[in-house]
């Protein structure tokens, strides 16, 4: 009767882990640093309520006569935001995790290169490389980055 109820225990016990573990890997596994294929940026994806948002951490942009923290988000078209730092500023906002295709939608991801706002969505392949896709209205008319887990 005792092993029964020992055996029974364990069960109910790694079901619930099982369950636990199910649920903060499907859609908070994209929280973390991740750097860019070219290894020229970092971002640091974080939740907050629903939504996922990531921020510059680090970039390279080649240029050695300024410090990181001397670049400015200066082709910003709002005149207000054009003296906020680079690194720092949110680059992506309002991703929110689509459990039956296992990604991220609805998403807007700043373009601090050109100063433009494009829609975003993001997934995880197989290999476990986040696809952070930025497009205009249509997903196949767009531009996917892709990054590794740091």
């Amino acid at each position: 009767m005792l092993k029964t109820f020992q055996i029974s225990l364990i069960t109910v016990l790694l079901t619930g882990l099982t369950c636990t573990a199910g649920n903060v890997h499907s859609d908070e596994v994209i929280c973390g640093k991740w750097i860019s294929e070219d290894k020229d940026l970092i971002i640091q994806v974080s939740k907050d309520n629903l939504e996922y948002h990531a921020k510059i951490v680090w970039f390279d942009d080649r240029d050695e006569s300024m410090q990181l923290d001397d670049h400015f988000d200066r082709l910003n078209p709002d005149p207000t935001l054009r003296n906020r730092k680079i690194v720092g500023m949110e680059v992506l906002e309002k991703l929110q995790y689509a459990p039956n295709t296992n990604t991220w939608e609805n998403g807007v991801i700043y373009d601090a290169k050109h100063g433009r706002l494009w829609n975003s969505c993001a997934y995880i392949n197989s290999k476990g490389e986040l696809k952070v896709k930025g497009y205009w209205h249509f997903k196949f008319i767009g531009k996917t980055l892709t990054f590794k887990r740091v």
